[in-house]
């Protein structure tokens, strides 16, 4: 583990989660902590419960047993307000950028603060709407709708929905799906950038190798419903178990 992995309390702590979907078990009592400023990767081929993990940790959906701890609060027993307010504070960076067609960019980030920063001014609003797009190089592009973007645009459009309320942590899943290699590159060093200019706790969701190896402070594999290895990408490109090894072939 890195000294940013040493010197910080857990923002997330998951222990013994189980969920299965009708007869298919996808996690098998999966345990894991993110650190506070850390930056960590989830690896594991497709179908194997990644999305599903990251969906139990804001409560999209409910695992059938387990205990999941977010900024110091049990997720599992929170009421539908105290969870809405948690929620603000973890970013959740959808796959297909989830982005309301009918609004601009503009709109589609002061939607989020109407909502859940009612007492900002509207003068405050625009101001960080502007910084934000600022912050993914979408400035430009304020008032175009998501029709006029291009797939990278809009992975960068929903990012910068989710950083417009200020979370602590973001939950990245399968980020640079559907990418070619130069938008996914450029999504790679946009999530490395966040980190830096936010100070945010991220946990990516990826089967990308690429995206893993440039973005990670650290790496657990999730395989057959349970980490079967953690590290960073140098010591799992090396581990003694060859099922490990061959992710990195």
């Amino acid at each position: 583990m890195t000294n940013k992995v040493k010197n910080n309390k857990s923002v997330i702590e998951v222990t013994d989660l189980y969920k299965t979907f009708d007869t298919k078990k996808v996690l098998e009592g999966v345990s894991m902590n993110l650190y506070r400023g850390e930056t960590m990767s989830i690896l594991g081929r497709s179908g194997q419960g990644k999305s599903v993990m990251i969906k139990c940790i804001v409560r999209l959906i409910t695992p059938d047993s387990g205990y999941i701890e977010v900024l110091e609060q049990d997720i599992l027993k929170l009421k539908d307000d105290e969870l809405n307010q948690i929620r603000t504070r973890v970013g959740y960076l959808f796959q297909e950028g989830a982005l309301y067609d009918s609004m601009t960019l503009a709109e589609n980030l002061l939607f989020p603060l109407k909502r859940n920063k009612p007492g900002l001014s509207e003068s405050e609003k625009q101001e960080l709407v502007e910084t934000t797009l600022r912050s993914v190089d979408l400035l430009d592009d304020i008032e175009k709708m998501p029709s006029e973007l291009s797939g990278g645009m809009r992975k960068r459009a929903g990012l910068a929905r989710t950083l417009v309320l200020q979370p602590e942590i973001i939950l990245y899943d399968e980020p640079t799906t559907g990418l070619d290699p130069y938008t996914a590159r450029d999504i790679n060093e946009l999530i490395v950038r966040i980190q830096e200019i936010y100070n945010v706790s991220s946990m990516v969701v990826t089967h990308d190798m690429k995206c893993a190896k440039r973005v990670s402070d650290r790496i657990v594999i999730l395989h057959n419903g349970n980490f079967i290895a953690r590290g960073t990408f140098e010591e799992l490109e090396n581990h003694e178990d060859e099922i490990v090894r061959n992710y990195f072939i």
